[in-house]
């Protein structure tokens, strides 16, 4: 687990090599045995110096999160997390250099453990990265990262990279002055020698134990620092609107901490560390955005007797936006694409939004030319459906219409193998409708992409009632190739994302509607939580858009249709004002060319505005666009639309944004209690209307004290 030798020049090297893992990682059997290596290297006279380094590929990933959700109340973690600053300690208080020979990824409390050695030398790997990212699962450095960065590049450098949890490459770690030198992975261990060999009994002391140490840039109390933090804070506060304790607390622990001795600085740090880890924000984080799309991203749901699918050919039908990024996606995989569309220039313009996004990776060197050239010709753009005939899976996606998708099923299968799959990228069409359409219906699946598709990491798969599990088990193995994470769902008119997404839509809609201020609606969305207000959203999507689906739904159901309250308002921008949205430059928005787009000046005339004395709070409209969500996601649980609270959180945050910090749309009522949650529910579903009633589902759970998860 911990590689410990000496060689003949009194070096010690202590290696974390830990088995049945593929990274390193900080947990209750591997910090007790580096603690033990540590204090070999101390009291062994013979002992010069250490190289603290890795036998696997990567150094450490950090701290593991099954660790810290074991441990079983504040005190415990209190103790545990000073135990750990003082073993760090006593690397830098040892008399002895320690060097930390970094030879690839080094983040949270592997990058901590850097930092508590008196040199950093990393091997030149771009792909290495190193940083602090704990903010981004909810936490904060708790291994002395807000205390040693700050004191080692200054505070006004360190703070973005605490509050934002940016990663670095060895080049960038070295500028920014996080690590000492970078050197050709051959020459690493040689040069970590060197760096000890030559060392002075000065070189064995950290700079902030130093009487004559000060702040790179000036302490907190001076006027860079004051600066640096009356503007750090309402930056802050307008990014997160109070939603992430985690933020402010790092802002805290670099504050307070820098304010005193490092001892001090360690002590306070671990009581934030503590604070913020009890907090329901970071166990909302770590559960959906570590665990969940972990697990996604494992294909832990895909069915186990079928044999893995690898890919090497997939058919993309219709060269459009959506489809245009699923052919690049697919050929970034390293997968052969067959783009086609009606005619040859449509099928072009599909592959050049491929070349368009290469060119910029090229320009910004994040890729070769070389490799651009590679990617771009596995994109083949054609009219000729014959070239599908070898192709492991076609998707569609073709204009939203049931005839024009039949038509391109029928000219696949013609061609296609006999075991290939076909997936439509509806959003809104049910699959088992689309699947009659198909002469194997077994083999046919939703693969629904989210725009842009090269930036959006989900994939929700829909399975229609003839979907054979072993499509599903291959279609998730595709997702997995082009590094997407799947969630996988059941058939249902809008399926689960988009069903749920458009509740938000529809509720500041309804707002607007019932003459609460759009200004107020808007920045209630974003307070919430939420990318952006449900007007812009709305904008974004396209009125007309919801305007057609609406008038689909209301055809396909007939006295079954339930209308919202925000279809008159929809109808009315749509027919009567002729506003549809961002598409036109005008919609519940205006978009000048030479400004930025702000709420149009003659809304209030369309729909009068209340009186500034009966506006609702901002709270309540919080909860009225965050609780409709829930609801409605309770209900597509409760339909075996979606069938895991988890696939539900995920598919929430990374399909339509919904806040992180609330776990997702079903950990927010794990949060509040299903008790409660109903409760709140009744309440607004007597002044609101009958689209806030919980679910059967949720009543039975709140009697029987039931919850969605264990913690």
């Amino acid at each position: 687990m911990i590689n410990y030798s000496v060689d003949r020049d009194g070096i010690a090297t202590i290696s974390w090599d830990m088995p049945g893992r593929s990274m390193n990682v900080l947990n209750n059997d591997s910090i007790p045995a580096f603690a033990d290596a540590i204090q070999k290297a101390i009291s062994d006279d013979a002992v010069k110096g250490a190289i603290i380094t890795s036998g696997k590929p990567d150094f450490i990933a950090g701290a593991d999160l099954e660790m810290l959700q074991g441990w079983s109340g504040a005190e415990e973690m209190f103790n545990n997390g000073m135990e750990l600053q003082l073993m760090f300690r006593s690397i830098e208080k040892s008399g002895k250099p320690f060097v930390a020979a970094i030879n690839g990824t080094a983040l949270g409390g592997g990058f901590e453990i850097c930092l508590a050695c008196h040199h950093r030398i990393a091997a030149d790997n771009p792909k290495a990265k190193i940083g602090l990212p704990e903010v981004k699962v909810g936490l904060l450095p708790g291994g002395g990262g807000t205390q040693r960065l700050p004191r080692l590049i200054g505070i006004q450098a360190a703070l973005p990279l605490l509050l934002e949890g940016k990663h670095l490459s060895p080049e960038k770690a070295l500028k920014a002055g996080a690590i000492n030198a970078v050197v050709p992975a051959e020459e690493l261990l040689t040069a970590a020698k060197s760096w000890l060999m030559n060392a002075k009994p000065e070189d064995a002391v950290q700079p902030w134990d130093n009487k004559r140490f000060r702040i790179p840039g000036g302490a907190p109390m001076s006027a860079t620092g004051m600066m640096t933090f009356t503007a750090g804070n309402a930056m802050l506060r307008e990014k997160t609107h109070g939603n992430y304790p985690a933020a402010l607390n790092i802002m805290s622990c670099v504050y307070e901490g820098c304010c005193v001795d490092i001892d001090s600085g360690l002590r306070i740090e671990t009581r934030y560390f503590v604070k913020t880890c009890m907090s329901p924000e970071a166990k909302n984080m770590i559960r959906s955005l570590f665990f969940g799309i972990g697990n996604a991203n494992k294909l832990a749901s895909r069915p186990k007797d079928v044999e893995k699918q690898s890919y090497s050919k997939v058919g993309v039908l219709g060269a459009g936006m959506m489809g245009a990024g699923i052919a690049y996606s697919s050929a970034m995989a390293g997968i052969e694409v067959v783009l086609i569309d009606r005619d040859q220039g449509a099928a072009e313009k599909g592959k050049a939004y491929s070349e368009a996004l290469l060119k910029k990776a090229v320009s910004r060197k994040r890729m070769s030319e070389e490799k651009a050239e590679q990617v771009l010709g596995l994109i083949t753009p054609t009219t000729d459906y014959a070239l599908l005939d070898s192709a492991e899976m076609v998707i569609e996606a073709v204009f939203e219409s049931r005839e024009i998708k039949a038509d391109v099923t029928a000219k696949s299968e013609a061609v296609l193998p006999e075991t290939a799959i076909f997936a439509s990228n509806t959003s809104t069409l049910p699959i088992t409708g689309l699947a009659e359409a198909s002469k194997r219906p077994a083999n046919f699946i939703g693969l629904h992409f989210f725009s842009p598709v090269d930036k959006m990491p989900l994939v929700e798969i829909i399975c229609g009632k003839e979907t054979s599990k072993e499509t599903l088990a291959r279609s998730m193995d595709y997702v997995k190739a082009i590094r997407k994470t799947p969630i996988v769902v059941n058939d249902s008119r809008g399926f689960y994302t988009s069903r749920v997404f458009a509740t938000y839509v529809s509720e500041g809609i309804s707002l607007l509607a019932e003459g609460v201020s759009p200004a107020l609606i808007e920045n209630a969305g974003k307070m919430a939580g939420m990318p952006v207000g449900p007007l812009a959203l709305a904008d974004e999507v396209s009125l007309d858009l919801m305007y057609k689906i609406s008038n689909q739904t209301k055809a396909d159901l007939g006295d079954k249709y339930v209308s919202s309250p925000s279809e008159p308002v929809v109808n009315k921008m749509v027919e009567d004002l002729k506003r549809v949205g961002k598409r036109e430059s005008k919609g519940f928005y205006e978009y000048p060319e030479d400004g930025k787009k702000h709420l149009w000046k003659d809304l209030p005339a369309h729909f009068p505005v209340l009186p500034e004395a009966e506006q609702p709070s901002v709270e309540d409209v919080i909860k009225r666009l965050i609780y409709i969500q829930s609801v409605e996601t309770a209900r597509c649980m409760e339909e075996n639309v979606v069938t895991s609270a988890e696939d539900a959180d995920v598919g929430s945050i990374l399909g339509w944004g919904f806040a992180p910090f609330r776990g997702g749309s079903i950990s927010q009522i794990h949060t509040v209690g299903v008790d409660n949650f109903v409760s709140e529910c009744d309440v607004m579903a007597q002044k609101y209307g009958a689209r806030f009633t919980p679910p059967q589902m949720l009543r039975d759970m709140a009697a029987k004290g039931e919850t969605f998860y264990a913690a």
